[in-house]
């Protein structure tokens, strides 16, 4: 029990957990929208997983051990969080305007890691962008740019208009 208040308190003060990031870190928030879009359209494949791996390793500089520690954190968060909310609000209280969209980026190759977008998946990029306050003609140019290096791409609607 005292366990628990301990961390609840670690936590709740931004501190880091037991998985070295804190709550607040904008790493583990952009990691767990990409771990809620894996599981979006109800099938995480081998392909997205090891897109999201790389995709983190790249984006945010680290190490295999440090990018396994990453997801695991995003995994816990993303399984407590009630909405896209929880995590966009961090990014953009911590990123500028090219931060939040290099995350839209980064969504949209989690997206296309299987070849293909799924009309949920783009629709989780489309709030996710919203709520980042990444305009919807980058959005969609960003779309445009990560199908167009996407192998099998059925891109959507979008990626005609």
């Amino acid at each position: 029990m005292l366990d628990a208040l301990r961390r609840f308190l670690t936590e709740f003060a931004g501190a880091s957990g037991q998985d070295g990031f804190a709550v607040d870190d904008h790493r583990v928030a952009a990691a767990a929208l990409l771990v809620n879009l894996i599981g979006a359209d109800g099938i995480a494949d081998a392909a997205e997983k090891a897109a999201l791996h790389d995709v983190l390793k790249a984006h945010f500089g680290l190490d295999d051990t440090e990018t396994a520690g990453l997801v695991a954190a995003a995994r816990r968060r993303e399984a407590d969080a009630v909405d896209l909310y929880a995590f966009t609000s961090v990014l953009k209280r911590s990123l500028d305007a090219c931060g939040r969209a290099e995350v839209v980026e980064m969504m949209w190759e989690i997206v296309f890691a299987d070849g293909e977008a799924h009309e949920i998946e783009d629709n989780i990029v489309w709030r996710a962008a919203d709520l980042l306050g990444v305009p919807d003609r980058e959005r969609v140019e960003l779309k445009r740019r990560i199908a167009a290096s996407a192998p099998r791409v059925h891109a959507g609607p979008e990626a005609s208009a």
